[in-house]
């Protein structure tokens, strides 16, 4: 009986570690893979139309490594935290940002937020893949 536990114990943990990697690649992707398609498509919704609005802002998207600016590298992890839609608006170009743009500290704002909701996002996803209810 303990190897059915072990085997179904090793089954929950791949399959919350999928959820939590799913969640961060893709915002919702890991709710969609719970089974949870209401939950995946607001949060889908709200997150890519977040970091899209923010990057339709001429956001800037460049990395800050190193400590010498330690806030500048928070503000990277947070927009890193929106999973593929960074990484694929670097790779079209938009790492830069206009600087002068009327909207530009809105839309660093809107790609921040939008990938701290997505962290929170994968939080959930995982306790959702654990079986925590919140109350």
């Amino acid at each position: 009986m303990s190897e059915t536990r072990a085997a179904s114990g090793a089954r929950d943990s791949s399959r919350t570690v999928a959820a939590g990697l799913l969640a961060w690649v893709w915002p919702g992707l890991g709710h969609l893979f719970l089974g949870r398609r209401g939950k995946a498509v607001i949060f889908m919704g709200s997150i890519l139309a977040l970091f899209g609005l923010g990057v339709a802002m001429d956001s800037r998207l460049q990395l800050h490594l190193g400590l010498e600016d330690p806030l500048a590298l928070l503000f990277s992890l947070a927009q890193m935290g929106a999973g593929a839609p960074y990484v694929f608006a670097r790779l079209l170009g938009y790492e830069a940002g206009l600087v002068t743009s009327p909207t530009y500290e809105y839309g660093n704002t809107f790609t921040a937020v939008g990938g701290l909701l997505n962290i929170l996002v994968v939080l959930d996803a995982l306790d959702t893949a654990r079986g925590v209810r919140g109350k």
